[in-house]
Order: C-alpha cells, then structure tokens, then sequence
C-alpha cells in the first residue's frame, strides 16, 4: 500500500460530512487493519533511468497541478483521510506550494521558481526514481513516477505499448474520476454515484447540451476517422490501446484489491467478499468524456432566446429605434475600449452586425417557455432544493456568459532579458480533488511531450509541452451556436423542415438512486427528455407572430466531440510541430473554441480555434432565426451536421506580436463573441496593464512574468479599475456625512495600498483592508441597481441582468464548481459602470453607453446615489455580507474567498486562500531549438 503522510496545515477539514457517525476510530482502525494487506503493483525503482535527452529548455519549464497527482486512493486510505487526515502519497503536494506564491510573489527570482512549480524537465533522474512499472507485464513500455510528485513518466518502444502505458498510468491515478465522468456525459452519474443535488445538476447540464444514444457517440468516432485519414487511423489505433491499458489496471486492481475505495462506498463493490464489478471502459466512453470537457470550456454561443427578450424589453421601454440603440449600446459587440488579444489593429471580422438583419424570429412578448428537462420526480428528487438545482443548471446551459476562465501572459524574445520568449500560461479548469486534469510525461513513437490531460482522455498531452516547444489554451467564446425557430405542426412534437412537417426525435434517460455510504440523499428517481430535430435540441417554446415555433440549439461541434483528436495528436508529434506555423496548422483540427498560444526559444504564436460556421447573408448570430432553407449555414448537411467554415486566416491569429495576453477577453478588432461584458473594464486589463509595463521597460524574465500574472491574481478588479472613478464622484464636493465619509477614507486607502485581496500575512486567514473589502461587496450590487434601474425600469434591468450578471467577486456562487472556485470578476457590469461614470463626469468615452443613467446624468445626484447606498453597505455587518454555507460560518470573509477543492471522490483537502489564476500552470523560456 502506498505510504501516506501526515496532515498539513492545509488540511483542516477533518469531519466527515458524507460518511456516517459508526465509522467511528475504533472500527475504521479495524476496519482498515482488514484492509492492509492488498498491496499496489508498484516495483523497486530503476536506478539505471536517466535524464532525457531530447529537452531544449534547458531547465527553465515549470508546471503545477494541484492539488496532486495522485487521484486515486483505497477504501483505508479514505477511511484515514476521513478520520485522522492522513493524505496518500501525492495526493495534495502541489497544494502547497500553488498556494504559498500568493504570498511568495513579492520576493520571487528565477532561482525560487520551483519553490512554487515543479520542475518540467523531461525524464527522471535515477536518484529521482520512485517506483518503475511494467503495466501488464509488457515489455514495450515502463511507467517512472518521481518522488517528488509521483508523475507517471511513461516510454515506449512501440506505439501501441506507449499508449496501454497512457491508459494504464490514467487508471492508476484517476480511475474513479474517469468513471464518473463518462457517466455525466451520458447522463447517468445519479444512478452511478448517488441522488445528491450536485450531481443531479451536473449531469443535467450536459446531458441537455449533448444528449447523445450510444449509437450517436459510435458514428461519432466513425466519423473523426473516417475524415482524417491515416491520422485518423492512428487515433484509433492510440484510443484503442490506451482503452487496453485502463481496463488492464481495472483487472490488476480488482483482483488485487487495491482498486478506488470509492467503488465500495457507493456500492459496486463489496469491501469483505470484492463481489461486485468495476466496468471495462469502451471508446464510446471517451466521446462521452469528451462532451463534457468540450461542453464545459469549449463551446462558446448561445443565449440568442435571452438576447431576444432583453431586445423586446429595450423596445418595449423606448420604442423600436430608441431601444434598440440602447441595446446594443450594453451589448457592446465591438466596444473599441476593449482588451485585445491581437493588437497591432489587425480587424477579423466575424458574427458582425448585419446592416439589414434577415430571418429574424423573435418571439411574441411573454409567450416564452423553457423546455423543461426532467419528469417523473420520485423520492428526494421531488423536493424544492432539487427542483431548485433543476432550474440553475437550465440557467448555467442556455446562457451565453458561460465561465470559460484561463489566462496567458506571452512577450517575445525582443523584450526579455536572455532573448528568449517566456511564456507563463494555463487552464483555469476549477478546483476538484481529484483533480480534472492529471499530468503526464509520454515519450514513444511519434510522441513526445509532458503536460495536463484531462482524465480519460489522456492518450495525448492536451496543455503543456514538447522538445522545443510549449502550448496552452484559453476559452474563447466565440458564436458557433445559433438559435433556430422550427415552426410546429400537427402537434408540440412535430415541425416543419424543408416544408415536410416531421416528427421530432426523443430521447430520454431514467435514473433513480438509493442512500450509500459515500451519499445519503434518500432514495428517488427522475427521467431526462430531450426533443431533437434536424437544428438541434430543443430549448424552448415560443410564438412567432403568432405561430407555434419551438426554439432548438445547433453547435457546429455537435454530433463531433471526437474531431479535436487529430490537433491534439498533432501536438503531440515532434515531427509536426517545429515552428509557430506547424503549431497553428495543429491547432486549427482543433474543433472547440479556444485561443491557442505558443513559445519556443525564438518565436510566440497566437491562434484562435473552431469551427465557425458561415452563416447566410443577412443573419445577426445574436438572435434567433427562422428554420429555413435560406437561413442555414451554408452548405449545411443536417445528417452530418457539418457545413462550410470560416478559413483559418480568418480566424484571429498572429505570430510574433510583441506580447500576447488572454483572459477571456475579446481576440481581436471586430470578432465578437458571443458573451456580453466585452468592454472598458476586463479582467483581461488586469494582466495587459501589467504585461504592457514590463514590455515598455525590457528585460522581462520568467519570474518577473510570474510576479505579474500572480498580481493580477490578487487584485479586485472593480477596485482597481472603477473604484476610483466612483470615488473621484462622490469627492467632487465634501462629504459631509461621517459614515460615508468613513467608508469614503478605507476604499481610498485600500486603492493606494494595491486594491489587492491579500492576507496580512501567510497563512493570517485575514485581509489587509478587510473593511474596505466588505464595503465594496456589499456595496457593488447596490449601486449598479440605484445607477442603472431608474432609468432602464425593473423589467429591462432584469433583463439586462439574465444577458449578463452584475457581479462576480470571488465570495460569490459561481463557475464550474459554484462557490469557492477562484475564478472570479469574469463577467460584471464594471463596463457600464466605468463608462456611465466618466461619461457623468465630463470624461471622453469611446463607445459610450446610449444614455447617462446615474443620477439622470447630473453629477450631484450620481453623487447623492453613490452616498446613499454606500452608507447602507458600509452599514452591513460581515455576517450580512458573507452569510456562511457548507464550507463556512458567517462574517468569515477570507474563508468565503477560499478555494475548496470540491470533493469528486472520497479525498479530502484543507482551503487556501483565494487566487484568480490558472488551475495548471507552465513557467516556461526555451534556451535552444532543434
């Protein structure tokens, strides 16, 4: 059994909060004594393996994943986790030092990297060697994880030996992730893992974004490979053997008992008598894994229902001329202050306004119905809170503002100290235990690269990096999801397509579930059911004018979660990707919506993905339209659901530019994406403000970027980039009221000290400028609501408010995970806050909004506003404002910050203190090229 290790400071939460009071210390002590015996496969080290030679980055890549590598632990380790703390090996040694440079930032070198990163080089050195495996008795492959953090680094000699080395060394460290990932895909986790309400609202967010048959997810993988020649072959080949390799560590550890303790918890298996199965995975596993991924960061549109009714409202207020300037005055589709990735002024047209819009559908006002998605509620799954996590993830699925997360921080050779580029880049993919991703080295035939896979999907490196060379992604979020309006016929099941009217295809999934030990929700059921039709699913229903019209969805990566394989093989090969070129040319097979960023020694590249589709002539993206013959994309073949695309040169994309910056922000001048909030204030600003300094001086160095990006991570965007504005207001004359004038003196001395949300020290579990910090979230949503609802009235304020959010601190509930998630200040009103403001104070403003809104536009009663609601938030008490939850009590500012790695398997690990920045991460300055 592999050895564990004590508690850390880190890992406070010790009670268990899923298992029951009999697995009391006595008899989990017992209990795991019965336990002991099955011991891991792991071999005596290899003290002959060296370092690999085929490294250019000459000791300068760093990564870090946390909270570890190890996702995978036994029924004892559980049971020792749960009740004393007691980590497995690898299971949360990256947990410490990702957060440790919240406050190590300040005083970081070059040579203090990896006191916060791991070394990335390739290979292990032989006193570095912790164990060698020979997954399945091969003699084609080895598996050599190091000591520091257990990362598989995998060889082969053979193709197919390297990738059964892939599958298996994926088994060993997130085998139950991978199980319950492939049951989200299909819509199956409640019935697999349990009836809580997070996972019935995890799997009913992407079952309605992907609701796939088993002979869907088949045709898709035919598919891929039959479009992609003899590297679709070889994909096959690698899904194969990897398939091989996980089902090979499936048979090892069930007969050897040192499976994923989980499997007994949630009842699959018999802890005393190992009755019971663990399923051999199969290839459609992957597309459903892959959906899920692609679903989550890769998918960007949508929301063209919610675009409608926000329109209708804006014209229903001010009339169709008037309402709809101002619409588009808060949609700001090209706002000319915007953050941009590409800025050297390079214009990339895509999803623009058309001058005169053609087949537009808009609904009849209030006539606007969402399909409901789950029926036959029995058990616990009729209560009010799952009725209630029904209708968050609907919202979380049909909106535009999904929280595609991740930065990248690139500056070219010809500004950094050593002549090199330096890149410091990553995924903002949420905080799990296990885990999302895992990281791995995979050297063999045709592959050679280390980095971050998501689990299940780890046959190639996904983020990370090659000999000479390394990659990264941020979500990008441009349209490549359209709204369709198919008329109905003869009934609510049947539509019109190409004049013929047709019946819908329905498909449908029932779960039910029972109290285990791992989750205790009282038994219940429900049954899923999706209406599809040749445009998609549908999501809502509606009149047109006065007809029946159901509204549908149409990815272009729907019916094609497999198709991004090839680019990622491609990635992979260091006999393809050689220069920033070849590195685009991968990128571009790469089907999901991303921004794409390269470094070698010499050059940076930048590239933005997707298959955006054409549309027809006339058609505005950010509405829906008429399922009809002249309004489809063009060229579109409903079987394949395949149509002709924009071509790579049109898609955002540059080499060498002086320096790259990504934090979802806007690519490029006119690519409008489909979420709203792409304005003056970005988060995206909060790195190029940094990033543009240290150009303007020179001499960038790895930890210098890191420092900036670790800055960024810090701060309170509203803070540092509208505070100010708001303050130089309510300054424009005395203030006279003590309270207001209290407060008025905390946010100013808060915006000289940095507007950071940082410990006093590490590890205080307290704020510098705690006050102010709790002003200004109390006092955010109160004065965009008196700014801005006065003068656009209740109904376009919310509806306004349904396009975009108005907040998004880090205490708030959202992202992948809900609350505690990092990831924060992506989507927010801070725009139209910044811009209403300077255009109240006399201010230039480019792209202003259509009206001034606070306080009508006059200055003293902006003012009087601004007071007014600050001194009701600086009223608020700290309990008031963070009113606690499952993870903390009431008034606990810092912990309401916190980062929890949400539990997906039986693993617990302590908070730590809030950081806006990517999930895994590189530090990497290439010193030669092949």
């Amino acid at each position: 059994m592999p050895r564990r290790t004590p508690r850390t400071a880190l890992d406070r939460q010790r009670t268990p909060r899923r298992f029951p009071k009999f697995l009391g210390a006595a008899s989990i002590c017992a209990l795991i004594a019965a336990l002991l015996s099955p011991l891991t496969q792991a071999a005596a080290a290899d003290s002959t393996t060296a370092l690999a030679a085929n490294d250019y980055c000459g000791g300068q890549c760093s990564d870090i994943l946390p909270p570890g590598q190890n996702g995978n632990a036994t029924l004892a380790q559980i049971l020792l986790n749960q009740a004393f703390g007691i980590q497995p090996d690898h299971a949360e040694d990256q947990l410490g030092p990702y957060n440790n440079l919240a406050s190590g930032a300040a005083t970081l070198t070059d040579a203090k990297i990896n006191d916060f990163f791991n070394d990335a080089s390739f290979g292990v050195a032989s006193d570095q060697v912790a164990s060698t495996t020979a997954p399945g008795g091969r003699t084609d492959v080895t598996i050599v994880r190091d000591k520091k953090t257990g990362v598989p680094h995998i060889t082969g000699t053979t193709r197919y030996g390297t990738e059964y080395g892939a599958g298996y060394a994926a088994a060993q460290d997130r085998l139950w992730l991978m199980d319950v990932f492939r049951h989200v895909g299909r819509g199956q986790l409640t019935s697999f893992a349990g009836g809580a309400s997070s996972n019935q609202g995890l799997e009913q967010e992407f079952w309605r974004n992907a609701p796939y048959t088993e002979a869907d997810l088949q045709t898709q993988i035919d598919n891929a490979i039959a479009n992609n020649g003899a590297r679709g072959q070889q994909a096959l080949a690698d899904a194969d053997a990897y398939i091989d390799g996980i089902n090979a560590y499936i048979d090892a550890s069930d007969s050897g008992r040192y499976f994923p303790g989980e499997y007994v918890l949630t009842g699959h298996k018999d802890s005393i008598t190992n009755a019971g199965t663990i399923d051999h995975f199969k290839i459609t596993d992957l597309v459903a894994l892959a959906s899920v991924i692609g679903s989550l960061f890769g998918s960007g549109g949508g929301g063209e229902v919610n675009n409608a009714v926000s329109l209708l409202a804006a014209q229903s207020k001010y009339g169709v001329t008037e309402g709809t300037k101002v619409w588009e005055s808060f949609r700001e589709r090209n706002d000319p202050e915007a953050v941009l990735t590409v800025h050297n002024g390079e214009s990339f047209p895509y999803a623009s306004k058309p001058d005169t819009a053609q087949g537009e559908a808009l609904p009849d006002a209030g006539s606007v119905t969402q399909e409901p998605l789950v029926y036959d509620r029995t058990g616990s799954a009729a209560t009010a809170t799952a009725t209630s996590t029904s209708a968050t993830a609907a919202a979380t699925t049909l909106t535009s503002a999904k929280r595609g997360m991740s930065n990248a921080l690139v500056v070219s050779g010809k500004y950094t100290a050593s002549g090199h580029p330096i890149a410091v880049f990553g995924p903002q993919t949420g905080y799990f235990a296990p885990q999302l991703l895992m990281l791995q080295e995979i050297q063999g035939p045709g592959l050679s690269a280390r980095g971050a896979s998501f689990a299940g999907l780890s046959m190639y490196v996904e983020l990370g990096r090659g000999q000479d060379y390394s990659w990264s992604a941020t979500t990008s979020g441009q349209d490549i999801i359209d709204t369709y309006a198919v008329e109905l016929c003869q009934d609510d099941y049947h539509y019109l397509y190409h004049g013929t009217c047709t019946a819908m295809d329905k498909v449908d999934r029932t779960n039910a579930w029972k109290p285990t030990t791992a989750d205790g929700t009282a038994a219940g059921s429900y049954r899923m059911q999706v209406y599809r039709t040749k445009y998609g699913p549908v999501e809502y229903r509606a009149t047109v004018g006065g007809k029946k019209v159901a509204y549908t969805t149409l990815r272009s990566s729907y019916m094609h979660e497999a198709d991004s394989i090839i680019g990622f093989q491609m990635l992979n090969d260091p006999d393809y990707v050689k220069s920033p070129q070849t590195f685009q040319s991968a990128v571009q097979h790469i089907n999901y919506t991303f921004n794409w960023f390269y470094a070698d020694s010499s050059h940076t590249a930048y590239y933005n993905s997707g298959d955006n589709p054409v549309r027809a002539a006339g058609v505005d993206a950010e509405f829906p339209i008429w399922a009809q013959a002249a309004y489809e994309w063009q060229n579109w073949d409903p079987t394949t659901n395949t149509a002709s695309y924009t071509p790579p040169s049109a898609h955002p994309n540059s080499i060498d530019q002086d320096y790259y910056i990504s934090w979802n922000n806007k690519q490029a001048k006119d690519y409008t994406t489909a979420p709203w909030g792409d304005g003056s204030v970005h988060r995206g600003n909060l790195l190029e403000d940094r990033v543009k300094k240290l150009v303007a001086a020179g001499g960038v160095t790895r930890s210098s970027l890191t420092k900036a990006m670790a800055d960024a991570a810090l701060a309170d965007l509203r803070a540092e980039d509208v505070l100010p504005k708001l303050l130089k207001v309510i300054n424009s004359s005395t203030v006279t009221d003590t309270t207001a004038a209290a407060a008025v003196t905390k946010l100013s001395d808060w915006v000289t000290a940095g507007a950071k949300r940082k410990e006093t020290s590490a590890g205080s579990k307290t704020y510098a400028n705690a006050d102010a910090i709790r002003i200004l979230d109390a006092w955010w949503p109160l004065l965009v609501k008196a700014e801005f609802q006065p003068g656009l009235g209740t109904d376009l304020y919310t509806a306004f408010s349904n396009n975009l959010p108005i907040d998004e601190s880090p205490s708030a509930a959202h992202g992948p995970t809900g609350a505690h998630a990092g990831s924060s200040f992506q989507y927010g009103w801070w725009s139209y806050v910044d811009k209403d403001i300077r255009a109240v104070l006399g201010e230039s403003v480019q792209g202003g909004l259509s009206q001034k809104y606070c306080g009508g536009g006059t200055l003293s009663a902006c003012r009087d506003a601004l007071i007014s609601t600050l001194k009701t938030a600086a009223g608020l008490t700290a309990a008031q404002v963070y009113p606690g939850d499952d993870q903390c009590s009431a008034g606990d500012q810092w912990c309401a910050d916190s980062i929890v790695q949400r539990t997906l398997g039986g693993i617990k690990h302590g908070k730590i203190t809030w950081q806006n920045r990517p999930t895994y991460q590189q530090v990497v300055e290439y010193t030669s090229h092949r």
